[in-house]
């Protein structure tokens, strides 16, 4: 185990609905960034499950700061 993960056990997966909920967006939205490899899930059977901490970091790294002058 890398230093900074967790143990499996202890990781919370959501389901496309569930990260479709938390990013408000749709769920066709959620298929695209995991097909497009910007967002890590693993497939059960023919479902896909994305690592909570996945969505947390990526909507941290897309975030957009607005400069003022």
């Amino acid at each position: 185990m890398a230093t900074g993960e967790r143990p499996l056990n202890e990781v919370a997966f959501l389901t496309v609905a569930e990260v479709a909920t938390v990013m408000r967006v749709s769920k066709m939205t959620v298929y695209r960034l995991v097909h497009g490899g910007q967002l890590p899930a693993i497939r059960v059977g023919r479902s896909f499950r994305v690592p909570e901490q996945a969505v947390h970091d990526y909507l941290r790294e897309s975030y957009v700061g607005v400069e003022t002058a």
